[in-house]
């Protein structure tokens, strides 16, 4: 064993989930019997801890990096540790059938990280090492060298757009707040992301906390904000616990507090826990939250930025937005603009999930293409399958189809086809998908998440939702696309907030591409995708059943006979569709028409 030898080990959520925690443990006890880290060489290797590597699947993921040739290995085990330290740490052989394949590396090298860049590198629990990569330079640079508007117009000149959902310009919004004459101002971190599969500020914060602490430093100093907040749903512990700690570590260093950098200007942060309303992620309705009121949004204008906290100017950003900040300061406006497309700069993080090889966290540059975040990062559709769409922006974004599948990802690419970034969810459906209930899932999601402030979005919703629901349960009826279509523009047009105005896009985006299936749904009383239970005949295939009685076992009302070792049959006189026959058939003997 020679020269520096370092052992990452994935701790962000998905790691630990897969056992992150079980494999460091190991690490440590091997490590210690071994005499690895006896006072003599424990320089020479370290044990260390990093956030998401953003291949969550493969976890838990291990580096091994000796004399700077590093090595990753997947779905990593305690069981496994021993033979990677005989073989691999101390006899510097990899151990060839361990490590990931081409596919891993094809999904980052295709990537272009900013704001993840240090995420999977970097111990989140160290400011140490956040300050090792330039941690915190930005923040003194801003204070020390530069004017509140010379910071804003920095922003400006970026481009940076936020990347909450919204994409309205970071500088602009700074820069009307900042224009407001008081006594006081805020900036509130919003990390309250309740999309369904969506995991990129948990991510950030877990693996970088100390990049959006230093992201609020500069936005304070920007708008002459003395207070911060942090709103962070309580579903994230990780997260919280290391957020906290960084807040320690951070406060303690002299980087939050009084007279910062040596100036006389101070900042400190606090952490306010959210209930998981989804709603609160609207920034007037989170406003409401800190203040100890019920999370409910409120008509605009006044804008937060004129009237926001307490009633003061107060800035709201995400944890992308801000943690993009320190990179921009140092390295500077006109390199952060020459990254994405003519509109949209910079990059954005997307949590890629769904039918999907490739599931897990990535940052693109704006303007990529569809296909390529699809079918080259995301390694294609799983099984094999026929592309069928992709639904972007969370609960509250649209379905592109096939067709638009060179669709530049970018805010203006993803309005022109009826859908939106919103704060990055991508989940790619396939051929098994069926469109009428994919809508219908999403409706239910954010008809249970409206807040019931106003009638648009509280009854709106709730009628779309039934429709919804008639036709996936073969009750749809002549006239009801149509009735679909009146709806949920009046929903769109006339809720108080941006959850309901979009809310029916789900509906609105798959009639537009998919109106076929909504039909066969109706007129022939038939789920194209064999996916509405409703509308589907269940039968048992004589020559591959084996007479097992699983599926006799799963039904609920009886409505399967058959002797043991005997092709079984199903009385659709009192089968009552609810699939769980097929769901238990384990010889595929149970089909569906």
């Amino acid at each position: 064993m020679s020269g520096e030898i370092v052992v990452n080990v994935c701790m962000g959520t998905g790691g630990i989930a897969a056992g992150g925690d079980l494999v460091m443990e190991e690490f440590s006890k091997q490590f210690e019997a071994a005499g690895i880290q006896n006072a003599t060489v424990k320089e020479k290797c370290r044990l260390h801890k990093v956030g998401c590597r953003g291949f969550c699947a493969r976890d838990v993921l291990v580096d091994i990096t000796v004399d700077g040739e590093v090595s990753t290995y997947q779905y990593i085990q305690p069981e496994m540790v021993s033979r990677l330290i005989q073989d691999h740490v101390i006899g510097a052989k990899p151990v060839k059938e361990w490590l990931v394949g081409d596919d891993y590396h094809t999904f980052h090298d295709n990537q272009t990280k900013i704001v993840l860049g240090d995420l999977g590198k970097i111990d989140p629990e160290s400011i140490d090492e956040y300050l090792q990569v330039d941690g915190y330079k930005a923040a003194e640079k801003a204070l020390t060298t530069m004017t509140p508007a010379q910071v804003i117009q920095t922003v400006k000149d970026s481009m940076l757009r936020g990347r909450g959902g919204g994409g309205f310009p970071t500088g602009i919004k700074w820069g009307f707040c900042a224009a407001n004459k008081s006594d006081q101002y805020y900036i509130i971190c919003n990390a309250d992301e309740g999309d369904p599969g969506a995991f990129m500020d948990r991510s950030v914060v877990e693996g970088n906390p100390h990049a959006v602490i230093e992201g609020m430093i500069i936005g304070a100093y920007a708008i002459g904000a003395s207070i911060g907040y942090v709103y962070i749903r309580a579903e994230y512990p990780l997260a919280v616990d290391r957020l906290h700690l960084a807040l320690k570590a951070a406060k303690e260093r002299g980087y939050l507090g009084e007279k910062l950098f040596g100036t006389d200007f101070n900042f400190k942060i606090k952490v306010k826990l959210g209930a998981g309303a989804f709603v609160c992620g609207e920034e007037t309705a989170l406003i409401a939250s800190i203040e100890g009121e019920r999370g409910m949004p409120r008509a605009k204008p006044p804008f937060p930025a004129n009237k926001g906290l307490w009633g003061k100017p107060t800035i709201i950003n995400n944890v992308e937005t801000l943690a993009n900040l320190p990179h921009i300061l140092n390295k500077g406006a006109a390199w952060y603009a020459s990254i994405g497309s003519e509109k949209s700069k910079g990059t954005k993080v997307i949590a890629l999930t769904g039918k999907i090889r490739n599931t897990g966290l990535i940052e693109i540059p704006m303007g990529m293409p569809l296909k390529e975040i699809i079918f080259n990062i995301g390694g294609g559709i799983e099984g094999d399958k026929l592309f069928k769409a992709v639904q972007t922006g969370g609960p509250s974004g649209g379905c592109i189809p096939q067709q638009h599948i060179d669709l530049p990802v970018d805010y203006e690419g993803l309005a022109s086809v009826g859908s939106m970034m919103g704060s990055g969810g991508m989940v790619v459906l396939d051929e098994t998908d069926c469109m009428v209930n994919i809508s219908k899932f999403f409706l239910e999601f954010t008809q249970s998440e409206s807040c019931g402030k106003c009638v648009p979005c509280r009854i709106g919703t709730k009628r779309l939702l039934e429709i919804l629901t008639r036709i996936t349960e073969g009750d749809g009826k002549e006239g009801d696309i149509e009735l679909l279509l009146e709806l949920a523009e009046d929903v769109r047009d006339s809720s108080l907030c941006g959850l309901g105005m979009s809310a029916p896009n789900p509906v609105i985006s798959t009639i537009k591409y998919f109106r076929h299936e909504y039909e066969a749904h109706i007129k022939n009383k038939k789920c194209p995708a064999k996916v509405c239970n409703k509308l589907l005949t269940f039968f048992i295939r004589e020559d591959m059943c084996v007479g097992c009685g699983m599926c006799a076992k799963a039904c609920p009302v009886n409505a399967i006979a058959g002797e043991k070792k005997l092709a079984h049959k199903i009385d659709n006189h009192l089968c009552i569709q609810c699939g769980s026959c097929f769901d238990a058939c384990k010889f595929s003997a149970v089909l569906k028409e």
